[in-house]
């Protein structure tokens, strides 16, 4: 069985990909730290404890284990609660070190990027994409240090395919959404203010772990940047009406059907064949339980 390598494996979203990818690797969930000898673990899964930061430490763990795939997910996810310098730098250093490493070990790599490269979610004011919906070859323009350390690690990522040829993957995903937990709904209720600067798009947890498996499991050559979003908004209303309440116009390239999402996948399913199957109107109340890492 193939060695899987997944940083920020302990996290919200981390663990579901670690749960999803579990039984077909053994998985090496690495984070800050790990749960310690008296924890059971759940079969295909070990832990271990790193600062990935540190490069020595990123480049002799993944050495060791010396992984066939890596899914590099350890981020700080957010430039609103963290020193804007040491989100940069975190994320950056830590793409950078992984990556590398994957590519040294002729890894098959997946990374979470994000759809915050392109400027809109924390922009000072709002403005429209220049086409809908929005595909990855949109120009990004971040003006916060969480989205530019995306455009950042994604340049990394292309240098790191190019180098030691191996596929890498930067997923962008959308806002991501827990099954019973959808607080994009919350946000919809309150209008159209508080997701207009992603256009209402999101992601189900489950959907960003099929599709990281997905990209892994595909032998697509080269650097390949895709969307994880689910293929509707979750205002319950057209996207094309909804940008125009919100912007009073829509791009000159519009060609969003109902209530599609404003950011389209059909780059994922080209290369791996993924589709989103899960949409808010379901999901929202779901009771799915998390996944625990460990034995039960």
């Amino acid at each position: 069985m193939e060695t899987a390598l997944v940083t920020g494996g302990l996290g919200r979203s981390g663990r579901w990909i670690v749960d999803r990818l579990a039984g077909d690797y053994d998985v090496v969930c690495v984070d800050y730290e790990q749960p310690g000898f008296e924890v059971p673990e759940r079969p295909h899964v070990d832990f271990r404890a790193a600062d990935l930061a540190d490069r020595g430490a990123a480049l002799d763990l993944l050495a060791d284990v010396d992984p066939d795939a890596v899914v590099h997910w350890a981020a700080i996810p957010s430039p609103t609660r963290h020193p804007g310098g040491e989100v940069f730098e975190t994320n950056v250093l830590t793409t950078y070190n992984v990556l590398v490493a994957a590519g040294r070990a002729g890894a098959r790599t997946v990374w979470a990027s994000s759809e915050s490269a392109y400027g809109w979610a924390f922009a000072r004011e709002k403005t429209l994409p220049e086409e809908l919906p929005v595909t990855e070859s949109h120009t990004t323009r971040p003006e916060d240090p969480y989205g530019t350390s995306k455009v950042a690690g994604e340049e990394v990522a292309k240098m790191v395919a190019r180098r030691y040829d191996v596929p890498v993957t930067s997923i962008r995903p959308s806002w991501i959404q827990y099954p019973g937990e959808y607080a994009c709904r919350d946000v919809a209720r309150e209008g159209l203010e508080g997701g207009a600067g992603n256009f209402w798009s999101y992601v189900d947890v489950r959907d960003v772990a099929s599709l990281v498996a997905s990209a892994l499991d595909s032998r697509v050559e080269g650097h390949h940047a895709v969307h994880a979003a689910a293929a509707d908004n979750y205002l319950g209303r057209p996207t094309r009406e909804a940008v125009e309440a919100f912007f009073g116009s829509v791009p000159d390239d519009c060609t969003v059907d109902g209530e599609q999402s404003a950011l389209s996948t059909a780059r994922a399913g080209e290369l791996f064949g993924w589709t989103p199957a899960h949409s808010w109107r379901e999901a929202a109340d779901e009771s799915v339980e998390t996944p625990s890492l460990l034995a039960e």
